[in-house]
């Protein structure tokens, strides 16, 4: 396997987050630095044998207050970019990094080139920051070529402490460990030591080589209602009644169950009738949805709910997002939502 990067050229773009922090000496607050402080601090990164040229948004941005707003300009940076450069390494604020990711993969369509978001838990200026092996390692791994010249990697991914993950498989599961990212239902991309081990099997590559599509349009107007014990009907009736909803991610039990409440069936079936999508995923870390299981989870089906399979929150909701985006019609959407588009499901 040849992963020579003599002649990759990477475009690093800075969003914001804590890789790109420094603590404020009067307030001991962290603030956002420059993207010219953080290279110095990182002066590893005038050995790669590789060109990397950066960019940053022009005003930093906490991953909190991302938006599809941040992903078209995200988005627009790639897409104008594209032909000059190899891969793209994009440093983004880890809390919502996955929906990024999931968003991404949507919007870029056709894509043959790596895009890989990366970040931190501690500051890249902190003695103990992972913020150094995360950006070093993105960045050696978006310069990576097959033996056939193509990039080894062609899919939006992120990477963290060790592991490269598809990016619309990986849910945060924690705020302070290193380790802080999974991707429950899908194999690691590559995993990190003293060697980059490539899963080849699990990476897609496009052999049909289509030019890349992007896709700007996202309809926000999309919930997550998450069920639990003691759930009142005055809930669940308010949030699928939200004027100009599009859709719905439901947060069931176990393999897609729900409470079976006369009052719950009548508020989802009444809401499909409307036109509303909502889509059926597992309140569980891994594992899937099947509505034919267990009475309850067909009780849902028959509402009109539909199976959002191995979907993670994140990607169900922006692919839901993505798709009313593009001005699709109610039964498309139902459709598209059953069907992976860029690997965001794994179809038994």
């Amino acid at each position: 396997m040849k992963t020579n990067t003599d002649t990759a050229s990477i475009l690093l773009v800075y969003t914001g987050g804590t890789i790109g922090m420094i603590e404020n000496p009067e307030t001991g607050a962290l603030e956002n630095f420059s993207f010219e402080q953080l290279k110095k601090h990182v002066p590893e990164l005038q050995k790669f044998n590789f060109y990397i040229d950066s960019c940053q948004f022009d005003h930093p941005m906490d991953s909190s207050d991302m938006d599809a707003k941040a992903w078209r300009k995200l988005v627009d940076i790639i897409q104008r970019n594209y032909d000059r450069y190899t891969g793209f390494v994009v440093l983004h604020g880890t809390d919502t990094m996955a929906f990024t990711a999931s968003a991404l993969s949507f919007m870029l369509h056709g894509l043959s080139k790596p895009v890989i978001l990366t970040g931190s838990q501690l500051p890249i200026g902190v003695i103990r920051t992972d913020g150094k092996e995360n950006l070093l390692t993105s960045l050696e791994i978006a310069a990576a070529h097959r033996s056939d010249g193509k990039p080894m990697v062609q899919e939006v991914c992120v990477y963290f402490e060790n592991k490269l993950m598809r990016g619309n498989r990986t849910t945060k599961l924690n705020a302070e460990d290193f380790n802080a990212f999974r991707s429950y239902n899908y194999p690691d991309l590559a995993t990190v030591g003293i060697h980059i081990r490539y899963n080849l099997n699990a990476i897609h590559y496009d052999n049909a080589e289509t030019p890349l599509k992007v896709y700007t349009e996202m309809n926000t107007n999309v919930a997550v209602l998450k069920l639990f014990p003691g759930i009142q009907e005055m809930v669940v009736r308010s949030v699928l009644s939200i004027e100009g909803l599009k859709g719905v991610v439901l947060e069931t039990y176990g393999s897609g169950n729900a409470p079976r409440k006369g009052w719950l069936l009548d508020c989802l079936s009444e809401a499909t009738h409307r036109g509303v999508v909502i889509v059926n995923v597992t309140q569980c870390k891994s594992g899937m949805v099947d509505m034919d299981r267990y009475e309850t989870g067909y009780q849902l089906k028959s509402a009109g709910v539909l199976s959002g399979y191995d979907i993670t929150t994140e990607a169900a909701l922006t692919k839901l997002m993505f798709l009313f985006g593009q001005g699709l019609t109610v039964e498309e959407v139902r459709q598209e939502m059953m069907h992976s588009l860029v690997g965001e499901i794994s179809m038994i």
